[in-house]
């Protein structure tokens, strides 16, 4: 069954109008619905949730008799709640359309008449209904990973795909007889998981990212042997400078070994990011970052890692975990930073079966009306409560600090949801349970109690620390491990030693020449998403006056 794009207006020529518009774009890919009446349409958004099917996009009018296209989206939302949602408004209804993006996750709205819809509604619609369908959990015969949910090897293979953003059908192998069946047919009597189920129906048991990756089509090998420039990571500020550099003629490698985003690829709703006003997530972000840079010819290695940098002559060879060398003139670390690991009782072997870190976005469907922790009280925690407590019973907030480090806005949300919990002046000291999370233990810093409590995940998002192991030893960093840069190599105004030409080094240039450092990985960085695409743009400038001097 196509899914569905319902278009409701009271107005019989307006319906006809966009009607006729939808099947003349859409109508081969979506099942196209038009009703007059709002009731009717809540009615039929009712029976289609009964027959399991789905609407990727609702087109409502404002002024309605009996509900108004708010009111409308309001109730017919939760029942489709991953649907695009779009506003038609007159000029008088602007202000209505704006209020209702906090109040219904409005997506767009759109100003009557529209014509013509090539250039007022096409281009709108159509990037609406593409971020639909990159997370969209419609009925398909793709991916299937059989799996237990308290299994780290599982958790990684299904972060993998969703960071991706690749569709994936996850079978509980613990609790499913039949996946359970399914999985010891392909492994002769053995139940091993991960057991991943290609559509062209290979079987890949207990895989590697790596191998998964290859098999599932993505690029894991460089095509040439020479870059201009090559990029260590494809997080903001590496996406960043992949995008600049390949649109000005450099040719450009980007090296991922996780998947592309970052640390922000994981943020379920980025609400502060220039250009989209109802926000945005870090991976839809990521996806439109790397479908940018690709259309300029930057290449992405996927599932790869560097292991080495070394320098011959006027070269920077870089060497990959199979052993592949890739010669370059430039290398950007963009490489990021990762959250802090807890070192506490119980948690090393509960990690990814109950413990995770980031990962709302990824493993917040599976704790369906559970109880559930998350450590930390910055941006990033706020960030993954809110997506949690959409589906979990009760989120509770654990941070050792007086006040919450989110942003206003942020935390107002926090303190206004219902079913989210925040402890202040509370550090977790241990984690319980046999084969999953059953209790953390906390304590109070203030009066010294300590305190069992019951929860099924515990998602950590406490502090940073700069991926810089990589070049430990070969660039300066300081004492924590950010990269040092440009201005901050010059003590006292003298060069760093062993620097070995006349000219002090570039803005956001290393130690070493030709090596650039951009984002979360460099010294004196703000970990904010606009701070490191701002960087990775300043690079890519850096990097074209450092091959002038060539």
């Amino acid at each position: 069954m196509k899914p569905t794009i319902l278009a409701i207006d009271d107005d019989p020529v307006v319906l006809k109008a966009v009607e006729r518009d939808l099947r003349s774009r859409y109508g081969q890919d979506y099942r196209i619905v038009s009703i007059n009446l709002a009731q009717a349409a809540l009615d039929y958004c009712k029976q289609m949730e009964s027959r399991n099917e789905v609407v990727a996009l609702f087109l409502v009018d404002q002024r309605m008799p009996q509900l108004s296209g708010v009111e409308f989206l309001s109730r017919a939302g939760p029942i489709f709640p991953e649907a695009k949602k779009v506003l038609l408004t007159a000029y008088s209804d602007t202000e209505a359309a704006i209020a209702s993006i906090n109040q219904v996750g409005l997506d767009y709205y759109l100003m009557k008449p529209w014509d013509p819809p090539e250039e007022r509604l096409y281009p709108v619609l159509d990037e609406l209904l593409n971020d639909w369908r990159a997370i969209a959990h419609i009925p398909y015969e793709g991916i299937r990973v059989a799996g237990t949910l308290w299994s780290p090897a599982s958790h990684q293979i299904k972060e993998f795909l969703t960071r991706h953003q690749i569709p994936f059908q996850f079978l509980d192998g613990e609790n499913d007889p039949q996946t359970r069946q399914l999985v010891e047919a392909s492994n002769q009597g053995q139940l091993k998981v991960p057991t991943v189920f290609l559509p062209d129906g290979r079987v890949l048991s207990e895989p590697s990212i790596q191998d998964l990756a290859e098999k599932i089509g993505m690029q894991t090998r460089a095509e040439l042997p020479f870059y201009d420039l090559v990029i260590i990571g494809a997080g903001p500020a590496g996406l960043a400078a992949a995008v600049y550099a390949s649109s000005e003629g450099l040719r450009c490698l980007v090296v991922e070994k996780h998947a592309p985003g970052g640390q922000a690829g994981s943020s379920p709703k980025i609400d502060n990011y220039l250009g989209f006003p109802g926000g945005i997530s870090g991976m839809d972000l990521a996806r439109r970052s790397v479908t940018q840079a690709r259309r300029f010819g930057a290449e992405i290695l996927s599932a790869q890692e560097v292991r080495q940098i070394s320098i011959k002559d006027a070269y920077r060879i870089v060497t990959l975990s199979d052993g592949t060398e890739i010669s370059c003139h430039a290398v950007l670390l963009a490489t990021g930073a990762a959250y802090n690991m807890l070192s506490i009782s119980g948690v090393e072997a509960l990690t990814g079966a109950g413990v995770y870190y980031g990962a709302a976005y990824t493993e917040a469907l599976y704790y369906q009306d559970q109880e559930v922790f998350v450590l930390g009280g910055a941006n990033s925690a706020g960030q993954g409560a809110m997506y949690l407590s959409r589906f979990a019973s009760k989120v509770t907030m654990l941070y050792r600090g007086s006040q919450l480090k989110a942003a206003q806005y942020l935390a107002d949300a926090l303190w206004q949801q219902e079913n989210i919990q925040i402890l202040l002046n509370t550090e977790i000291i241990e984690v319980h349970g046999k084969e999953s999370l059953e209790e953390v233990v906390v304590k109070d810093t203030l009066t010294g109690e300590v305190r069992n409590l019951k929860g099924a995940a515990l998602f950590v998002f406490i502090g940073v620390q700069p991926q810089s192991t990589l070049v430990a030893g070969q660039v300066l960093c300081d004492e924590k491990g950010y990269v040092l840069t440009g201005q901050d190599l010059l003590a006292g105004g003298k060069q760093p030693k062993d620097w070995p030409l006349n000219r002090d080094p570039l803005m956001l240039e290393t130690s070493v020449p030709g090596i650039f450092a951009a984002g979360d990985v460099r010294f004196g960085t703000n970990h904010r998403v606009a701070s490191a695409t701002g960087e990775g743009g300043i690079a890519v400038a850096m990097v074209r006056q450092y091959l002038k001097t060539l």
